[in-house]
C-alpha cells in the first residue's frame, strides 16, 4: 500500500524526514518497502517557464510553421519557431528553453537549439500532451493573461513533490491500509519520544440541507451485512476534480476519474472504509436492497464483463435488478455517470467471508474487497459517509438530501482482553513500568475498563481484528515499546535436549549440503496447484486429489499429490529464458484424498507424505574448447539416488529392485525395502514435457521421506576393519535377449557366489553390427576378495565359471 508522506503529515504534526519515518514504521511493524520521490507530473516541469509571445511571423520557408520571439522573463527574448496552427502574438504560453527534458512515457527527449528550414529556435513552445498536463494536441496550450512570464511552470501549475513509502502490509494489519491508521501507529510510537497525538479531520459541519432525496435501506441478509449505512446528496455537478484532489491521488498510484468517484476513492486511502457512489436515477423503486444473488442470474460489472452470479454472492440492489456486487466491484449502468445530478453514497461494513468467497469466484480484486476481506471497522462507516459528503459538496456542489439511513441491528463493541502486568514482564523479558504499559494503550485506542494491583480489563477496539488475547495485546506494547528498545541478556542458558533419532532436520540438511556439493539448487514449489493436472491422469487419479472449497484461483484449486510438477514448472521456467542445463532439488509434502466417509473422524479422509523430488535435465558439462558437451542421462540420475542412499547408509546391494512405467515416467526403477517404497526414478514422459513446452528431456527421483525416517530406526550401522587381503577385478562379456537387464544378471551372480563376491558393475552395452537382432551385448565387471586369504587363479575362475553356467541355465547367455 502506498503512503504519500505529505498526505501524512495533515494528521499528525512530523518533524522527522521521509527516511525517518520510515525507519519509525519498519520498527513497528509497518515494513517499508521502498521510498520514492514522485512527482504529480514526471520531470516536475523543470525547465519549462512561462512566456509571452511578443511577434509571430509566417515562416519564410514553410507554409505550417511560424517563427516567433518570445519573452520568457529577465529581459531574455527566444527566438522559436513553432508549428502549432493557433499561435499568435500576445499570447501566454508554456515554454521549454534549451537544456529542458520533455518525457514521452518512459521514453524522453531534450531541448537542442537548432535550426529549422534555416530559422535559429531556441526553445519549445509547448501543447499539454507534450507536458503531460494533459492529453490534447490541437496546439499550444494559452494561458490566462494575468500569467507573468518568467514563473517556473512547476509553480504555476502547482506541481507537489512527495516521498510515496511502499507499506508491506501482513494480513492482519488492515487497520492500517490508510492514512489515518498509518498516522495513528505512528504516533503511538513517537509518543513515547515526547508528547503527540494524531487528528481526524472535523465532520462537524455535517448537516441534512434538505429531505429531497430520501432512499430506504432494506437488508435482507443481516449476516452478510451487519451493517448499512446511507446518505444521497442532490444537484451535483460531475466534472474533473480540483488539482489538490488529484495530485494526491496521482501521488499514490490512482488514476482521477471525476470529482465524485475521486472523493470516494480519496475517503478510501484517508480512513480505510471503502465507499461507493449510486446514480441516483439508476435506483428504481426509490429504495437499496441487500440480499444475496439468484443462482445464475447475470449482472454486468464496470469493467463491461458479464458474470453468472453464485446464490453466496451479495448484491446492492434497487427494486427491480442488481447494481453492485457488494464490497468487491460495482455495476456498468448504475455509477456515476457525466450526466448524474444525485447519489447517494453507501458505507457500509460486509462480512469478510462473503467478500472473500465472492472475490475469489470472480478473480475480482479491488481496493475495497482488499479491506473487506480482511476487517473493516464496523463502527467508522459514519464517519467516512460525513466526511465524503461534505467534501462531495465541496468539490461538486449540491445538497445533502436525507438522514442519514444507518441500518445496525447488532452493535459491536469490541474484544474485552484481561491483562496481566505479569504476563507483559514474562513475555517481553522487561519491566516497562505500569505508566508506560497505560501511556501506549491508550495511544492505541484500546481502552481500559478497570484495574487493578495485578493487571488491567481492556476494551480493544473492533477495528484491531488482530487483537483479541492477551498475547496480541502484549505484542502490541512491545511494538509500540520498540524491540530494539528491549536489552539482551548478558547470560546466556542452555539445556540438553532429546533429540527423535533419526532426526529429520539433520538428514534433510545432509542430503541437501549433499546435493548442493554436486551443483544442485534447492527449488520451493508452492503446494497449492492446477486441478487441471490430475484430470485424466492414470498414475495420480484425480480422485485422490485434495480440492480446496474456496481456491485463490483455477491454478491454485488442488493440493498437490506429486513434486513432478512444481519441478517441470521450474525447468521450463528457466529454459524459456535460456537456462536449460538444471540440477534441482526440493523437499516437500504431498497430500492424498483417501476417498472413504469416516464422519466420526474426517480428518482420516486424508493423508500427507514428506517427500523429495530430485530433477536433471539438459547438460551435465557445457562444451568448452577441452571437452565436448555432456548430456544428462537415467544412468547419471541413477548415481545421485543411488549416492544419496549410501549417504543415509542404506546397502544398495540388499534393496529390491523393480522395472516400472506409467503415463509420468516412460523408463524407470524402484527400490524398496521391507515392501515399502524408498525411492523411484526415471524419465519422464515425452507427453508429460509437451504439456509444459520442454523439449530436452528430464529425469526425475522421488524420495519416500516417511519411509526413510522409518528404516533408518532399524538401519544399524556395523563396523568393520578394512581389508587385509587385495581384491580381484574380473571382466565378462555377455550376449544375452534385449529383454534381459543389469539387476537380473546381479542378482544371479550373488546368488552363486555370496562369500567372496563384493561388487558387480555393468560398463558397456553394445548394439549393432555384429550382434544378431533382438540380442545385446552386456560388458560386466566382478570384484572378488577373501577376507581371510589372498585369492588365486583357481579359485577365482571356479567363480567365474560358476557366473557362466548360471547365466547360460538362467538367461540363455552366451559368452562372447
Amino acid at each position: 500500500m502506498n503512503i504519500s508522506y505529505r498526505w501524512l503529515k495533515e494528521y499528525i504534526n512530523l518533524d522527522y524526514t521521509a527516511d525517518e519515518v520510515s525507519a519509525f514504521l519498519t520498527q513497528i511493524g509497518l515494513e517499508v518497502g521502498s521510498m520514492e520521490e514522485v512527482e504529480t507530473i514526471k520531470g516536475g516541469l523543470r525547465g519549462l517557464v512561462i512566456g509571452e509571445v511578443l511577434t509571430c511571423e509566417q515562416h519564410p520557408d514553410s507554409d505550417h510553421l511560424s517563427k516567433t520571439t518570445v519573452n520568457v522573463g529577465n529581459g531574455e527574448v527566444l527566438p522559436i519557431v513553432c508549428g502549432a496552427p493557433n499561435v499568435a502574438a500576445g499570447q501566454k504560453v508554456v515554454v521549454a528553453v534549451v537544456g529542458t527534458t520533455l518525457y514521452d512515457g518512459d521514453a524522453e527527449f531534450k531541448i537542442k537549439k537548432s535550426k529549422i528550414r534555416g530559422e535559429v529556435s531556441e526553445g519549445m513552445i509547448c501543447a499539454e500532451d507534450e507536458i503531460g498536463l494533459g492529453a490534447s494536441h490541437d496546439g499550444i496550450m494559452v494561458l490566462d493573461p494575468s500569467a507573468v512570464p518568467g514563473t517556473p511552470a512547476s509553480e504555476y501549475f502547482k506541481i507537489e513533490s512527495d516521498f510515496v513509502l511502499e507499506v508491506d502490509l501482513t494480513a492482519n494489519r488492515i487497520d492500517a491500509a490508510s492514512h489515518i491508521g498509518v498516522a495513528r501507529d505512528l504516533a503511538a510510537y513517537i509518543n513515547q519520544k515526547h508528547p503527540i497525538s494524531y487528528n481526524r479531520p472535523s465532520v462537524e459541519a455535517f448537516k441534512v440541507d434538505n429531505h429531497s432525496l430520501s432512499i430506504p435501506v432494506e437488508v435482507l441478509n443481516s449476516a452478510a451485512c451487519p451493517r448499512y449505512s446511507g446518505v444521497t446528496v442532490s444537484k451535483v455537478t460531475v466534472k474533473e476534480s480540483p488539482e489538490w484532489l488529484k495530485n494526491k491521488l496521482k501521488l499514490i498510484g490512482l488514476k482521477p476519474i471525476n470529482n465524485i468517484v475521486d472523493v470516494t476513492n480519496f475517503v478510501l486511502f484517508e480512513t480505510g472504509q471503502p465507499l461507493h457512489a449510486f446514480d441516483a436515477a439508476e435506483i428504481k423503486g426509490g429504495k437499496v436492497m441487500v440480499r444475496t444473488a439468484e443462482a445464475g442470474s447475470k449482472f454486468v460489472t464496470l469493467d463491461g464483463v458479464e458474470r453468472e452470479m453464485h446464490p453466496d454472492d451479495l448484491m446492492i440492489c434497487n427494486e427491480s435488478a442488481a447494481m453492485c456486487i457488494a464490497g468487491v466491484f460495482g455495476g456498468l449502468h448504475s455509477g456515476v455517470k457525466d450526466t448524474t445530478t444525485s447519489i447517494f453514497i453507501e458505507s457500509a461494513w460486509f462480512d469478510s467471508v462473503y467478500i472473500r468467497k465472492t472475490a475469489r469466484r470472480h478473480t475480482l480484486s479491488t481496493d475495497a474487497s482488499f479491506r473487506f476481506e480482511r476487517g473493516t471497522d464496523p463502527n467508522g462507516t459514519i464517519y467516512a459517509l460525513k466526511r465524503a459528503a461534505l467534501l462531495i459538496k465541496e468539490v461538486a456542489g449540491g445538497e445533502i438530501s436525507s438522514e442519514i439511513v444507518d441500518v445496525y441491528p447488532n452493535p459491536v463493541e469490541g474484544f474485552k482482553v484481561d491483562l496481566s502486568y505479569a504476563n507483559v514482564k514474562r513475555l517481553i523479558g522487561a519491566d516497562l513500568g505500569k505508566g508506560t504499559i497505560k501511556q501506549i494503550l491508550g495511544a492505541l485506542e484500546i481502552r481500559i475498563e478497570n484495574e487493578t494491583e495485578t493487571g488491567l480489563s481492556l476494551l480493544v477496539p473492533p477495528y484491531r481484528v488482530d487483537v483479541t488475547r492477551e498475547c496480541d495485546v502484549i505484542e502490541d506494547i512491545l511494538r509500540i515499546y520498540g524491540y530494539n528498545n528491549i536489552e539482551l541478556p548478558t547470560q546466556v542458558n542452555a539445556s540438553l535436549q532429546y533429540s527423535v533419532k533419526p532426526n529429520p532436520t539433520k538428514l534433510r540438511n545432509l542430503i541437501a549440503e549433499m546435493l548442493t556439493a554436486q551443483g544442485f539448487n534447492e527449488i520451493w514449489s508452492n503446494s497449492l496447484t492446477k486441478t487441471s493436472y490430475y484430470e485424466n491422469n492414470s498414475a495420480l487419479p484425480i480422485e485422490s486429489t485434495v480440492k480446496l472449497f474456496n481456491p485463490l484461483s483455477n491454478d491454485l484449486g488442488s493440493m498437490r499429490q506429486t513434486l513432478l510438477y512444481g519441478g517441470l514448472e521450474s525447468i521450463a521456467h528457466n529454459a524459456n529464458r535460456k537456462n536449460p542445463d538444471l540440477r534441482l532439488y526440493e523437499f516437500g509434502n504431498c497430500y492424498f484424498f483417501n476417498g472413504s466417509s469416516l464422519k466420526e473422524n474426517p480428518i482420516r479422509n486424508y493423508r500427507e507424505e514428506e517427500h523429495l523430488g530430485v530433477f536433471i535435465s539438459g547438460d551435465k558439462e557445457a562444451a568448452n574448447w577441452s571437452i565436448p558437451a555432456n548430456k544428462t542421462s537415467f544412468f547419471l540420475l541413477k548415481s545421485y539416488a543411488e549416492n544419496i542412499l549410501k549417504r543415509l547408509g542404506f546397502s544398495v546391494l540388499n534393496l529390491k529392485s523393480e522395472g516400472f512405467s506409467n503415463e509420468l515416467i516412460s523408463e524407470g526403477v524402484q527400490y524398496f525395502i521391507n515392501g515399502k517404497k524408498l525411492v523411484e526414478f526415471g524419465v519422464v514422459s515425452g507427453k508429460t514435457l509437451k504439456t509444459f513446452g520442454i523439449e530436452n528431456p528430464v529425469y526425475f527421483a522421488d524420495f519416500s521421506m516417511d519411509t526413510v525416517f522409518v528404516e533408518l530406526k532399524n538401519n544399524k550401522v556395523v563396523f568393520a576393519e578394512l581389508p587385509k587381503y587385495p581384491e580381484v577385478r574380473r571382466d565378462l562379456a555377455l550376449l544375452l535377449d534385449k529383454t534381459v537387464q543389469f539387476n537380473q544378471l546381479r542378482d544371479l551372480a550373488f546368488r552363486s557366489e555370496r562369500k567372496l563376491l563384493q561388487s558387480v558393475d555393468l560398463f558397456d552395452v553394445y548394439e549393432g553390427k555384429g550382434v544378431p537382432e533382438g540380442k545385446k551385448s552386456y560388458a560386466l565387471s566382478y570384484i572378488l576378495r577373501n577376507d581371510e586369504m589372498t585369492l588365486n587363479d583357481k579359485q577365482i575362475e571356479k567363480i567365474m565359471q560358476k557366473f557362466v553356467s548360471t547365466y547360460e541355465r538362467e538367461l540363455g547367455a552366451q559368452l562372447r
